[in-house]
């Protein structure tokens, strides 16, 4: 008599999984909730002029998506991880779909920025569960090919976001992008249904709630505060008082958290040396790269000049090296270990913002490219050892929550870059304008504000926005630098002796 055992996490058998189908998927999933994050920039001046938005307004029509995805993403993992990956996919592009179509009506910028807020719950929900189903579902070998593409799709779909959005706008109006969304959205849900198979942890606990509104609450708090930091000033009492309460929630979801027999998220997985590497170096790669993505899309725009689709094409360089160098990554670790792999990707984007922080307003579009290059190749080489770091560090219960770490880093990094790089960027272009004397007052103060603005003025006054905002580019890039060779230091340092164990994790 044979006695047959269900296994703890239920998953297919590796056989019947269609590897291919299933990342072709999962990948068509995260292009669309990646891109949203930035394929509405290219559209902003014609959302102005239809909805009569102030800037404010602009910002957050873009801020509020990333604010409610970063927040949401631990719980939504965790209800992967319970319920069903294949489940969290299904309602998260459902509701992805459904506001992007609902968005496409819109008429007010306040419809907009509750809309894009809707958008970021679909989005949490989908972005844990794309990478989640890799790690939990197929076979060593076939996971580590499956994470590479992901990766460099994590890495690549924002700017070729950027890319359809100016293609697009070149023959329809603004609601035609959320109509990309749409799109993607149904393709998805279709290959979801057809080819992802079920996978969860059947005996897992109950949702920690508790937890979750913790996470939550500090989350929304702190990254609230830090986007409405450049507004407000980084020292100004709204701005501190809002980063202290975030802190101060978040740690009060540790301690809470370290006392419950079934957390959300197990503070103790961060001794792991590889996931806190891994951490760092996704939470610093893509505060480089989305604090440089917001300053170069003005650089291009406003001081050179370049339309929407020049501006996206001109960024094409970053991800021809991205995706090639993503696909590297996993031989390189084989052969020389994470830690060096990872070292190395970082090294490279340190030198890349170097160069890039060269850049003034008559600089050649060849030194853009020289930047561009090997921060593209420098995120590719970084990110999969990171990612594989992070996951490899959980059970394969827990890969939902594994992925949403991965993808916190990756968002929180995002709207801290954003916020940090735009302060700097300010603060730097409004002591370096020297403005004439005889400059009307309430032309000099617009002029202050907005480089846009100041352009549009013209003569000394636009030559002189333009040397004032190159000198913030400047500043804001090298700081940037340093931080990504500081996080190179440290990931390599966390990772001495462990190239062989992080090897065999991602190889």
């Amino acid at each position: 008599m044979i006695a047959v055992t269900p296994p703890p996490v239920k998953s297919p058998a590796v056989g019947a999984v269609r590897s291919g189908a299933v990342t072709a998927v999962v990948c068509v999933a995260l292009a669309a909730v990646v891109s949203a994050m930035s394929s509405l920039n290219v559209a902003l001046p014609e959302i102005a002029r239809s909805t009569h938005a102030t800037q404010t307004e602009l910002a957050w029509i873009i801020d509020a998506y990333s604010l409610v995805f970063a927040s949401l993403l631990l719980p939504a993992g965790a209800f992967g991880d319970r319920y069903g990956r294949r489940l969290a996919l299904l309602v998260g592009l459902s509701v992805f779909g459904a506001g992007s179509a609902v968005a496409m009506t819109a008429h007010s910028a306040t419809e907009l920025i509750a809309l894009r807020a809707v958008l970021g719950v679909g989005a949490a929900l989908v972005m844990p569960a794309t990478l989640s189903t890799i790690t939990g579902t197929f076979a060593a070998e076939q996971r580590t090919r499956a994470v590479s593409i992901w990766a460099a799709v994590a890495g690549g779909a924002a700017l070729l976001g950027l890319l359809t959005s100016g293609l697009v706008l070149e023959v329809w109006s603004w609601p035609s992008v959320f109509g990309l969304n749409v799109v993607l959205a149904a393709v998805a849900i279709a290959g979801t249904l057809r080819f992802v198979p079920e996978s969860a942890d059947p005996k897992a606990p109950r949702l920690d709630v508790g937890g979750a509104v913790l996470a939550v609450i500090g989350m929304v708090v702190l990254v609230y505060s830090i986007i409405e930091a450049p507004s407000h000033g980084w020292l100004s009492a709204r701005t501190l008082a809002g980063l202290g309460a975030g802190i101060v929630v978040l740690a009060g979801f540790v301690l809470f958290e370290m006392r419950r027999r079934n957390p959300l998220l197990d503070p103790r997985v961060f001794a792991s040396r590889s996931l806190s590497a891994g951490s760092l170096s996704i939470f610093v790669q893509f505060f480089a790269l989305f604090g440089f993505i917001f300053l170069v899309l003005q650089y291009l725009q406003l001081i050179r000049g370049d339309s929407a689709l020049v501006s996206a094409i001109s960024m094409l360089p970053l991800a021809a090296a991205l995706l090639p160098a993503a696909r590297l990554a996993p031989a390189l670790v084989a052969r020389i270990g994470a830690r060096a792999t990872c070292t190395a990707g970082l090294v490279l984007m340190t030198a890349a913002l170097v160069i890039l922080a060269q850049l003034t307003g008559t600089s050649s579009y060849w030194l853009i490219a020289a930047g561009l290059i090997p921060l593209g190749a420098g995120m590719g080489l970084a990110m999969t050892p990171a990612t594989s770091g992070i996951t490899a560090a959980l059970p394969a219960a827990q890969q939902g929550v594994g992925s949403a770490i991965n993808d916190l880093s990756r968002e929180v990094g995002g709207a801290v870059g954003i916020a940090v790089l735009a302060s700097i960027l300010t603060s730097t272009y409004q002591s370096h304008l020297h403005l004439s004397q005889h400059l009307p007052a309430a032309e000099a103060s617009q002029a202050r504000a907005s480089v846009a603005v100041a352009t549009h003025l013209g003569g000394a006054v636009a030559a002189q926005a333009h040397t004032a905002f190159a000198d913030g580019l400047h500043v804001a890039l090298l700081i940037t630098a340093g931080l990504v060779g500081a996080a190179a230091i440290a990931v390599a340092t966390l990772l001495r002796g462990r190239d062989r164990s992080a090897s065999g994790a991602a190889a």
